[in-house]
């Protein structure tokens, strides 16, 4: 088996960051790789996960930090909250860049019109046409208030 380009990186610089040191990078890219490697022994046959796949284990991660920071601060424990945000930026750097709210609500109301939707009955069509454009670049949580405000006509 071979290694895809990101595992690879992801692999290399959890090296580098092991070499200098960088305690939070090391963690964080740990914690990555062996979540990726749970989704390839995941199902009936481990298999290598494409860098596609790959990039969803990360943004995965990516939202449980966000989730958690927020939970933290809310629960008045700042430390722990800066420790997931550091997390955080790490995982950012692997993620393709995130939408704008007007480059998202422009993609939204594209597949609003290609659907034909009306009406929020029609928001997983929406949704799932929106998520196919997205590919990543946003969170679903965005993605789900923009598709809500453009079917409620807002």
């Amino acid at each position: 088996m071979t290694t895809t380009g990101l595992k690879a990186q992801l692999q290399h610089d959890l090296h580098d960051a092991m070499r200098a040191r960088d305690k939070v990078r090391a963690a964080t890219l740990r914690m990555t790789l062996t979540s990726v490697t749970t989704a390839e022994v995941a199902g009936d046959e481990a298999r290598e996960l494409d860098d596609d796949e790959i990039l969803k284990v990360v943004a995965k991660e990516a939202k449980k930090r966000r989730e958690s920071a927020t939970a933290f601060r809310g629960g008045g424990r700042e430390e722990l909250a800066a420790t997931e945000e550091a997390e955080l930026a790490v995982l950012e750097g692997y993620l393709p860049a995130q939408l704008g709210d007007d480059e998202l609500r422009s993609i939204v109301e594209r597949a609003v019109a290609s659907s034909g939707a009306s009406g929020m009955a029609a928001m997983g069509a929406v949704m799932k046409a929106a998520q196919g454009e997205v590919a990543g670049r946003a969170d679903g949580g965005r993605v789900a208030a923009i598709v809500r405000s453009v079917l409620s006509g807002g």
